[in-house]
Order: structure tokens, then C-alpha cells, then sequence
């Protein structure tokens, strides 16, 4: 198939380019994923896409595409919903701390599902951090599954989820930019019957582009501006916490202005020390920062394991109560 036609519309520029119909891009990623394109012809539209930006309905249609090739895990056996965390950024200059939000509501009895990559490129990877704790990345569905029932959270490699959609993840080091794939792994719900994603961006202009998505799909979703890329509060200054389901959306918490926090974080962001201070908070001798006690309640209210926000804040604040040392 010649797609020739697809990259004289997409790879005119920002300001000429044109942008596909969603059955087109459907058709478009379809193929990308399945490695039916050329490398010549990949590299046209990836970087065409890059300069253009992906439309709303590009997004749709890609986003068809990529749950079709997704591999499915079955709903664990709790009467919440699981939520899904996407780590691909790590920590590059503060400690990384998505795993302290992911315990947190493993231990309120909420599934977690963690998915993203095994390598840092010289970044603290939320998967090494894990790994302190002995949980280590999943080898297969299976146990995901398995570890999802008995254990409440779990660590899936990309490509267990979706293969065509981590080669595609690949060409940034090829090419040394960010495609499109970038902004879809963010999206990616395995479970059969749904899930809360919790979806996080770096830019401003993405924060416009996922709300569209998100309305339009009916995701059921958390959306923030990110921690280095990574889907947790920044401990210093909470950013909106924006909820979506069937088309609809939230602002839960409003972004703080003004002064920065400082509250106690780990004094290196190495995985061992991150590790160690995250302990401390799970036993409640350091404080929970706040912002991230903020986004522990949209998940417990986001996940159903609570009505509504009151009762959501309520909950999340008894979590963060600690011990003063004497």
C-alpha cells in the first residue's frame, strides 16, 4: 500500500498541513503497528505528524487502532476499579515518586497497574524503584494477572501489552524525537471492562489535546500536568486534577498558585534512597506531601471505592496523618 497520499496532506507544515479523517488515521496507525510500513515512509509520517500535531480525531482513530492490538487482562476480583499508571519518563532531577502513590492505593485495597519501560537512559525508572520493594516487572499476562488478585499491584513491560506499539515507542532513539506513540501509550487501558487512567502531560498544549480525546472517547480518566513526565502530583505545587467519565469532566482540585512548597522528600533520587523514604511514608513517620494526598483521593473517588470527593478527602487525609517522633 502506498501512503504517499496520507504524507502530502500530513507533512505540509504546521500552518498547510492537513488532517485525516478518523477511519484514515485508523487505517494509518493500523499499519504502523503492524509494521507494514516502510522505514522511509515511517520516518516521513512520524515526523510529519510531530511537526503538524495530532488532531482530536487523528487521536480517535489512532487510539481504535492501538486497542485492537492490546492485549487484555480480565478485571481482578475487587469491586473497584483498577487504575492504570503509565511510567515511560522516570526521574531526572527529583526522586520519582509514583510508586509511593501506587502503594498507597494498593493498600487501600485498590488494583494498580503499572505499565512502561525497564530502562532509564540515565533516568531513575519507576520500575527500578519497585524493584527495592521485590516487586519486579511481569514476564507475561498471566502474572499480571496472578499478582493483580494476590499482591493488588503489578508491573507489565510494554511489550507484553502491546508489541507494535513499543517498536513504535523505539524510534525516538532512531530519530531523537517524540512520535505519537508517546502520547497514545498514555491512553492505554488493557482491562476488559475498563479501568481509571490516570493520564499525565508535560506540555500545555497537550492538556488541551488529551481533554479533547478524553471527552470525546468517554474515558474514564484522571488528567494532569505530570512530575518530569511521570502521572503523579509534584509534591511542591499541585497542578489541576481534572476528572473525565462518559464525555463529562470535573475539576476535582484546581492548580496551586503562588508560593513553592517544600515539604520532606528524599535527600537523592537514586532508587535505594527512594525507596527507603517511601517506606518511612507508608509507615507514617513522614508526612504524605500534599498534593499527592489531593490526587490519592481523586483515585479512591475516581475508582468507585467511595461515593464522592468528600468522603474521598477525608480518606485520603487519614492516610497521611504520621507519627512525631517523641
Amino acid at each position: 500500500m502506498s501512503y504517499s497520499d496520507f504524507i502530502k496532506r500530513i507533512g505540509r507544515g504546521s500552518q498547510s498541513a492537513s488532517d485525516l479523517q478518523e477511519d484514515e488515521a485508523y487505517q494509518l496507525f493500523s499499519a504502523m503497528l503492524d509494521d507494514g510500513v516502510s522505514d522511509l515512509e515511517l520516518g516521513a509520517i512520524v515526523l510529519a505528524l510531530r511537526m503538524k500535531s495530532e488532531s482530536a480525531t487523528e487521536m480517535l482513530g489512532f487510539y481504535t487502532a492501538l486497542a485492537e492490538r492490546t492485549y487484555t487482562l480480565p478485571m481482578p476480583g475487587t469491586p473497584y476499579l483498577p487504575v492504570v499508571l503509565p511510567s515511560y519518563n522516570g526521574a531526572r532531577r527529583q526522586a520519582n515518586l509514583l510508586p509511593l502513590l501506587a502503594l498507597l492505593l494498593r493498600d487501600c485495597g485498590i488494583p494498580v497497574l503499572l505499565h512502561g519501560t525497564l530502562q532509564g537512559n540515565g533516568r531513575v525508572t519507576t520500575a527500578s524503584v519497585l524493584r527495592e520493594f521485590g516487586i519486579l516487572p511481569c514476564v507475561n499476562l498471566r502474572q499480571a494477572e496472578n499478582h493483580l488478585n494476590e499482591r493488588g499491584l503489578a508491573f507489565l513491560p510494554t511489550v507484553t501489552l502491546c508489541p507494535g506499539l513499543a517498536a513504535l515507542l523505539t524510534l525516538r532513539e532512531r530519530l531523537g524525537v517524540r512520535n505519537s506513540a508517546h502520547s497514545l501509550i498514555k491512553l492505554l487501558d488493557p482491562f476488559t471492562a475498563g479501568s481509571l487512567r490516570v493520564v499525565s502531560v508535560s506540555h500545555p498544549e497537550y492538556v488541551v489535546k488529551m481533554r479533547e480525546f478524553l471527552s470525546a472517547s468517554g474515558a474514564r480518566a484522571l488528567l494532569l500536568r505530570g512530575t518530569e513526565g511521570e502521572p503523579y502530583a509534584n509534591p511542591k505545587r499541585r497542578p489541576q486534577l481534572e476528572f473525565f467519565n462518559e464525555g463529562d469532566s470535573r475539576v476535582l482540585f484546581e492548580a496551586e498558585e503562588g508560593t513553592v512548597r517544600l515539604p520532606a522528600l528524599p535527600d537523592a533520587m537514586d532508587a535505594i534512597t527512594t525507596a527507603n523514604w517511601i517506606s518511612r511514608v507508608i509507615a507514617k513517620e513522614i508526612a504524605i506531601p500534599q498534593p499527592i494526598v489531593s490526587q490519592l483521593a481523586c483515585c479512591l473517588y475516581g475508582s468507585g471505592y467511595v461515593a464522592d470527593m468528600s468522603q474521598a478527602i477525608t480518606l485520603a487525609a487519614s492516610k497521611s496523618i504520621y507519627m512525631v517522633p517523641a
